[in-house]
């Protein structure tokens, strides 16, 4: 079975409320990582390098920043006559916001009808990973499954938003599925990513509607869990779940390690990302960096240290940065002193300002601000 029989759902605003210093301007799949990439690019990377190639991004709001961002998908590989890049609005047939995955999926059932694929993959935009859909399908497929879930195995994230725990069989049917279970130790927790028989999604959704029915972890998973074949597959690598800005900061600073970077960077694999044509980055006499990402068109003075520095970054001279994450186009002045702080797109940082976060409070500063 090719893996172009799967059409692709992407949830972009799912969990916004978890990250209200990064997506009060833009949503969750537009949050800026990694020096040069969004949050979309890798779910929606990982389902072109998979080979699907018809995507729908729900939309619910804020939502300015993500349509710039992806455009016609042409970075994606995804501007195409057939198939390619579809981004579904927020409202349903009445007019009513959608206010959980339910309500969306439930908005986009035209979308889901007109579809020729046999199944739909669906995932949320806040997990950062690198994952071969290729091989889950087969699985989904071997097994004569309905649902296959994904999972990892490890220590349930701290703040992922009501967590799926699930138990399987040795086939790795599901056996149970608890939601958000006060569990020590390591334990099967879902990625929230799912491969849907289409026909059966569409029945569901259907179901859900007619009982007045809204959440999907209960309603669709729970609820079904022994109507129909469900399986859940794992995935042993590399995998960070963006809950908090503990996490989006500590997801940053994890690329410093080489084998986080071998295994999001898979160049068998690559991430895509919206091109922005820039000089090299710009080295001063007088600079000096240890183990950071510096993006293109980055002017260093300075000295910086475990940080992760997005395009255009302008670090004067004297200032020193240490484990920080500096976004796009950021202006820092001289003899600044940064440390452990996160700052968002197009701020200015003037001279002899020191600013200092810990580990485990990263200090954030706004889209926009002068401090």
């Amino acid at each position: 079975m090719r893996a172009n029989s799967v059409v692709g759902i992407l949830f972009s605003n799912v969990h916004d409320e978890k990250l209200p210093e990064l997506t009060q301007k833009r949503t969750m799949a537009s949050v800026p990582f990694g020096g040069r990439y969004r949050l979309i690019d890798f779910p929606l990377s990982n389902m072109v390098n998979s080979g699907i190639y018809s995507v729908g991004v729900v939309t619910k709001s804020n939502f300015q920043s993500l349509m710039d961002h992806l455009g016609s998908g042409k970075s994606w590989d995804l501007s195409r006559k057939r198939e390619g890049l579809s981004l579904l609005p927020p409202f349903n047939d009445n007019g009513r916001e959608n206010n959980s995955r339910v309500d969306a999926l439930a908005s986009i059932r035209n979308f889901l009808t007109s579809a020729k694929e046999k199944y739909v993959l669906l995932s949320d935009c806040d997990i950062v990973c690198n994952i071969d859909y290729k091989k889950v399908l087969d699985f989904h497929i071997k097994n004569k499954a309905d649902i296959t879930a994904i999972y990892s195995y490890g220590q349930v994230p701290k703040d992922m938003n009501e967590p799926t725990v699930y138990s399987l069989e040795l086939d790795g049917q599901v056996r149970d599925l608890l939601i958000n279970p006060k569990i020590e130790g390591p334990a099967n927790y879902g990625l929230n990513m799912y491969i849907f028989d289409r026909r059966v999604l569409l029945q569901i959704i259907d179901d859900c509607a007619s009982r007045n029915l809204s959440n999907f972890k209960r309603d669709v998973l729970q609820r079904n869990m022994f109507n129909y074949r469900f399986f859940a597959y794992q995935f042993d690598g590399y995998s960070k779940v963006i809950g908090s800005m503990r996490d989006y900061y500590d997801a940053n600073m994890e690329l410093m390690q080489c084998d986080v970077r071998q295994q999001l960077f898979n160049p068998k694999r690559p991430i895509y990302t919206k091109v922005r044509d820039d000089m090299p980055a710009h080295y001063g006499m007088n600079s000096c960096l240890n183990n950071s990402m510096v993006a293109d068109g980055s002017i260093i003075e300075g000295e910086v240290d475990d940080c992760v520095l997005f395009r255009g970054v302008h670090v004067g001279k004297g200032s020193k940065l240490d484990h920080c994450v500096i976004m796009q186009d950021v202006v820092i002045g001289e003899n600044c002193n940064l440390s452990h702080v996160v700052i968002d797109k197009d701020c200015t940082i003037k001279d002899g300002t020191s600013i200092n976060g810990t580990d485990s409070y990263p200090v954030s500063i706004s889209k926009g601000s002068v401090v």
